[in-house]
């Protein structure tokens, strides 16, 4: 996909999970403890939190992405036989606060503020999991928001969740850049109506689903030459 600038952005709303926090880094601090599993293990935790936020939805029966993390933590650890089950479900429960964020973020987020835009967090998070992931990452004075779905019960892409940013940040949705990391995020996102930057670090194909990508980047520190900020 061709970079092209992004003209009239007034403010970039950011994907938390994947897109500025490493979902992957709570295993990894235990990775000696989860053992030679531990990559497989992560994965099917983020695949099963992913899975049960579009279900439940489906299923109209909401809990909070808290609960959805703890119950697809215990499917990955019971899938896998993992040993004091219960004691690691803790320690990575715990350390799913305190996610490392990308290396460009903090850097990144400067340079928007600096240049006048707005920025904020949308997330599928549960408030104080976020709260607690953007006080560790030190980046809560370069953001003007941090929008939970929990303000409306239901998880991306339901179009509602998008909406949240458009009235908090009181921005027109063509108006506002999107990131995801999560390409099934950056479709529903784009179909809403944002102009979406999509993340792609690891080269993953685009998902055949509705909405228009405008960019595509490798790193969060390509977003603000794309906005036609900087050099």
């Amino acid at each position: 996909m061709a970079k092209t600038k992004l003209e009239n952005i007034e403010a970039c709303v950011f994907d938390a999970y994947g897109t500025l926090f490493d979902v992957h880094a709570a295993a990894g601090r235990i990775a000696d403890d989860l053992g030679p599993d531990a990559e497989a293990i992560s994965a099917l935790w983020r695949q099963k939190q992913l899975e049960y936020t579009w279900l439940r939805s489906l299923m109209r029966s909401h809990v909070d992405f808290w609960q959805i993390t703890g119950d697809a933590l215990s499917y990955a650890l019971d899938k896998f036989e993992v040993s004091e089950r219960d004691a690691i479900h803790r320690t990575l429960m715990d350390l799913y606060f305190r996610l490392d964020a990308y290396p460009e973020v903090k850097q990144t987020l400067t340079t928007l503020r600096q240049a006048g835009l707005k920025t904020a967090i949308l997330s599928n998070g549960e408030p104080k999991m976020l709260a607690g992931a953007v006080e560790s990452a030190g980046i809560g004075d370069l953001l003007d928001g941090i929008h939970s779905v929990e303000d409306v019960g239901i998880y991306k892409p339901d179009p509602r969740v998008y909406q949240l940013s458009v009235d908090r940040l009181g921005v027109p949705a063509e108006r506002i850049c999107f990131v995801s990391m999560n390409p099934w995020d950056a479709s529903g996102a784009a179909h809403f109506g944002f102009a979406v930057a999509r993340l792609n670090r690891m080269g993953v194909p685009p998902e055949r689903l509705p909405g228009d990508i405008a960019a595509e980047i490798k790193s969060l520190d390509e977003l603000p030459p794309l906005l036609g900020i900087g050099g």
